[in-house]
């Protein structure tokens, strides 16, 4: 029996970039998400099936996902649309992945409560399918095979893509708040711009500052590596910027401001076109040291960050309905392995140092 599967927030930017490109795979996708006359038209250009339903009802969401074996949840900000989303899941018994970032998300989906409740509903839970977090998760899995013993573990990336509306909406967010790392297994905060280091990310050198990735969150759940930090470029004096927003924290943090930036989003912020993504590839790093002071590190270059989400996106989706997995809270590396990355279109082989 043909499987069902579905794109929920297909009419987003980065939602409609999967559901266009499963079309072109071969794929029939259910299209779904809350705005009825976005969905539709799009769902009636691409000759698919479309629902209708909003995720701040529990009985919508459980009808919504009526006959539905897997779900890629692609409608953020996930913080606040994943745990609905979740709950309709393991409730239908339908795998539930999305493309989120957000070390909250991650952390919802792996407590021990709710991998056990997966388990038992036959479930797989994978959050973090697209570039959050892929690339950087099967780094940390190959780096963790390199260097069992590791007990420290760093990652990166270096990328000039554009943004969507829907990451400029998550990062608005972070606004009001604070970077973060993991020590000693417990996810801590950490003054956003306090750290910074020289990275080579795999195009030179480069100043860069920690920032609160997803993961901070998965890779420990993938490698058990008890002290994480993640990274990105920035310029010197980009990161004093980002100390110095410490006392503009609890403004940016209210309602108010976030509504006004968010409507300034939705008039000004489109997402990179087909030629920038094209043009923009993805810098991957990793760093892994142990107790004695030995280290390894590896780069990949990939496809740009949103052209990764949708190949990355895609081939999980596929290989999820062709095997058969037990229920549970997995990392998309847990799932299918470091060489997951390697084997996606427009991915080098990792470089091991």
């Amino acid at each position: 029996m043909t499987q069902k599967w579905m794109i929920y927030g297909a009419n987003g930017y980065t939602g409609a970039l999967i559901a266009r490109t499963a079309v072109a795979q071969g794929l029939n996708p259910i299209l779904a998400g809350r705005r009825k006359e976005e969905i539709h038209t799009l769902a009636n250009e691409l000759g698919l099936e479309s629902r209708v339903f909003s995720l701040n009802e529990p009985d919508q969401v459980t009808s919504g996902l009526r006959e539905i074996d897997l779900v890629l949840h692609c409608a953020g900000p996930f913080s606040a649309t994943s745990a609905p989303m979740i709950e309709g899941c393991l409730e239908m018994g339908s795998h539930y992945l999305d493309i989120t970032g957000e070390i909250s998300v991650f952390e919802h989906a792996h407590e021990l409560k709710q991998a056990k409740r997966a388990e038992d509903a036959g479930v797989v839970l994978c959050p973090g399918v697209g570039f959050d977090v892929i690339p950087t998760d099967c780094v940390a899995l190959k780096l963790k095979e390199l260097l069992p013993d590791a007990t420290h573990l760093s990652l990166g990336f270096d990328s000039d893509s554009g943004i969507s509306p829907g990451t400029f909406k998550t990062m608005i967010q972070g606004l009001g708040g604070s970077s973060s790392e993991r020590k000693d297994g417990i996810i801590t905060e950490v003054q956003l711009g306090k750290k910074s280091r020289t990275i080579d990310f795999g195009r030179g050198p480069k100043t860069a500052m920690s920032i609160p990735w997803g993961d901070v969150s998965t890779a420990f759940h993938t490698t058990d590596i008890p002290i994480v930090d993640t990274w990105i470029p920035m310029p010197s004096y980009k990161i004093a910027g980002a100390r110095s927003l410490k006392w503009f924290r609890p403004l940016l943090a209210t309602s108010t401001i976030q509504q006004i930036m968010h409507k300034w989003v939705d008039r000004s912020v489109h997402g990179p076109d087909e030629l920038a993504r094209r043009n923009s590839p993805a810098y991957i790093w990793g760093e892994a040291r142990n107790a004695g002071g030995e280290t390894r590190t590896v780069r990949i270059q990939t496809a740009n960050v949103y052209n990764l989400t949708v190949f990355g996106s895609l081939a999980v989706v596929s290989r999820l309905l062709d095997m058969n997995v037990s229920g549970g809270s997995y990392t998309p590396a847990t799932l299918f392995g470091a060489k997951l990355i390697e084997e996606l279109p427009g991915s080098g082989k990792f470089q091991i140092f």
